[in-house]
């Protein structure tokens, strides 16, 4: 017998046209406006996967929800909504939602989601956990790991994933728009990767993906693109997760301006260590980015992972010198990750023009004016030039792999970080077969 959908929207297009796509994937349809009836046709049918909007005339989506888990544990529900917030999707995603989605739903968008929702059910009724149920994303949006490089050897640490899919909400730095992002668990020797919701266009984290390095790291490929991506990478690379889809619309949150909330939440979330070494990125001789004014960013062989970095402003930030040397996790989540970027009050006119920074707020950054910090106490001394070594080690895991080396850095930045990447890459790039 085919499988069957039920749709609950109280727009009778909306119904019309989802049903009209799910037909075509071969799904029966059972369709309502009522959170009521709803319930009443899954208990008749027990529906496969069920299509539920936020927004219903009796009972909302979210209560519509939570019964329906209730009587059916196993139900798959895709929840939608035109104009809901992150909030109601991470709210939504911890009840049990499948999927959330925002409308309107491209057909590509509601096909894709109709397989992974029919397998999603078939693995929860059979108990299946096999790594292509586990991880169903790979196959869906065909990931790939990054390139190999004759640079690369096997590490002391196995490969690493989330225990399971997690929201984390926010607001974007340089967009100023609400946004969010889904994390999701991946199979081993896959690789870190950026799914843009709006286009479904996946993005490896990888230095050839880099579109621009202007006040923030961005990630782009055709039409889509992802921005500020450095702090959730060293985070990433810094938790020795190696594996992971994450879902957004076009920009990491920035959260409080540092990596501790990024932290925080893969350690609540869990840690699952596969069964696969991870490769590293060994550094095998000297590399150096020069340029004028006094820049430098050298990587040298170390066995280890070691960064420096050396800032120079004028007053009320001066010289400032940090040096880092990775032990674990609990040691950048000490030193590292509670660091904020910053921003001068006298930018603040030219990122406006240039469309950036406009989700810059009291609590998200540490704003720095002529003679003083205006809007915040500093959590270090050298609070800046740690961020700096925070933004280096994000950009680092551009390489695709962790970073087996110590890195000297004096007065550079994003776009010098991503220079060193593509040198390393260059130099351990094999010949294609």
């Amino acid at each position: 017998m085919p499988p069957y959908a039920l749709i609950v929207d109280d727009e009778p297009a909306i119904l019309d046209t989802l049903s009209g796509v799910l037909t075509d994937g071969g799904v029966e349809c059972l369709r309502t406006t009522s959170g009521e009836e709803a319930l009443a046709l899954y208990a008749e049918h027990c529906p496969d996967v069920v299509f539920l909007d936020i927004w219903l005339p009796d009972r909302d989506g979210l209560e519509t929800l939570q019964a329906l888990r209730q009587f059916d544990p196993h139900a798959t529900v895709v929840m939608m909504s035109g104009h809901g917030t992150t909030a109601t999707a991470v709210k939504a995603i911890k009840m049990g939602a499948f999927e959330y989605l925002e409308k309107p739903l491209t057909y590509a968008q509601a096909l894709e989601t109709l397989r992974a929702a029919l397998a999603h059910r078939q693995a929860a009724l059979t108990g299946c956990r096999a790594e292509a149920s586990a991880y169903p994303e790979p196959g869906r949006y065909a990931l790939q790991a990054p390139p190999r490089l004759s640079l690369l050897r096997e590490g002391r640490e196995p490969q690493r994933t989330l225990r399971e899919s997690m929201v984390i909400p926010g607001h974007g730095l340089h967009s100023g728009s609400r946004t969010g992002m889904v994390l999701q668990p991946l199979p081993p020797d896959s690789g870190i990767h950026f799914l843009s919701v709006p286009s479904r266009i996946p993005i490896p984290a990888h230095v050839g993906m880099v579109g621009d390095t202007e006040y923030a790291t961005t990630l782009q490929r055709d039409t889509a693109q992802v921005r500020t991506v450095e702090h959730l990478l060293s985070a990433l690379h810094a938790a020795g997760i190696t594996n992971l889809l994450v879902k957004l619309h076009s920009e990491v949150p920035i959260l409080d301006g540092s990596a501790t909330i990024f932290c925080d939440r893969i350690l609540q979330q869990g840690i699952v260590e596969q069964d696969r070494p991870r490769l590293e990125v060994v550094v095998d001789r000297r590399y150096e980015v020069a340029a004028t004014g006094g820049k430098s960013l050298v990587v040298e062989p170390y066995d280890g992972f070691a960064v420096s970095y050396h800032l120079s402003y004028p007053q009320p930030i001066g010289e400032q010198y940090y040096e880092f040397t990775f032990s674990g996790f609990d040691a950048f989540r000490a030193e590292i990750a509670p660091a904020r970027t910053f921003g001068f009050l006298r930018d603040l006119k030219m990122l406006n023009e240039l469309g950036l920074g406009s989700g810059g707020r009291l609590d998200n950054f540490i704003l720095v004016g002529e003679d003083n910090i205006v809007n915040t106490e500093l959590r270090f001394p050298d609070e800046f030039a740690r961020h700096k070594i925070l933004d280096l080690i994000g950009d680092l895991y551009l390489l695709g792999y962790p970073l087996r080396g110590r890195v000297s850095a004096r007065l550079t930045g994003h776009r010098d970080n991503v220079a060193i990447v593509r040198q390393l890459v260059a130099a351990g790039a094999l010949p294609e077969a």
